[in-house]
């Protein structure tokens, strides 16, 4: 649940600063379209470390409702990842959205040999520090702006794999609720 109504919720889901702050490894995330992302990343999943680069573009756009996420990426010798989640957002109450999300990946190269089981925790582990930081994020949008108080500081950057990360995300964003 997003202690946010669902404009703010959309409009964080949309603005690249806030998913830079949110995603964790997150080096970079360019808009090169209205509907099209560049994102690099430095992850790390068991033995595999990599700088990962990817696109991710949105598709079915339903504003403030929900869209598709279709990305792409590749991690050179650490392998790749490809995929799409499907994201929704339910107003629940005027202050509250809930965020419901199906993903589907697949990952290959040296990614794929570390297990599934790793895979899946390390995603699980990343996704938690997403949405953690997805929720400061939104609670300081929430609130009102006090001229002294700084912004919350996002969270430590964690050092997880890109594929696992998206994983995470994905599942976490798009996976049912």
């Amino acid at each position: 649940m997003l202690a946010a109504d669902r404009a703010t919720a959309w409009a964080a889901l949309n603005d690249v600063e806030v998913l830079k702050l949110c995603v964790p490894g997150c080096e970079s995330m360019t808009r090169v379209a209205d509907d099209e992302y560049e994102v690099a990343l430095n992850a790390a999943i068991g033995p595999v470390k990599s700088r990962f680069k990817g696109r991710m573009k949105l598709a079915d756009v339903d504003a403030p409702r929900g869209y598709t996420l279709k990305f792409d990426g590749a991690g050179g010798a650490a392998g790749f990842a490809r995929g799409e989640a499907k994201v929704e957002l339910i107003e629940v109450s005027p202050s509250e959205t809930r965020l419901v999300y199906v993903a589907e990946a697949q990952v290959g190269g040296k990614l794929a040999q570390v297990g599934s089981r790793l895979i899946d925790a390390a995603s699980g582990a990343m996704a938690d520090k997403f949405f953690e930081a997805f929720s400061l994020q939104l609670a300081a949008r929430a609130a009102p702006v006090a001229a002294a108080a700084p912004p919350p500081a996002p969270p430590p950057q964690a050092s997880f794999g890109f594929w696992s990360l998206l994983k995470a995300f994905l599942k976490r964003l798009f996976g049912r609720r």
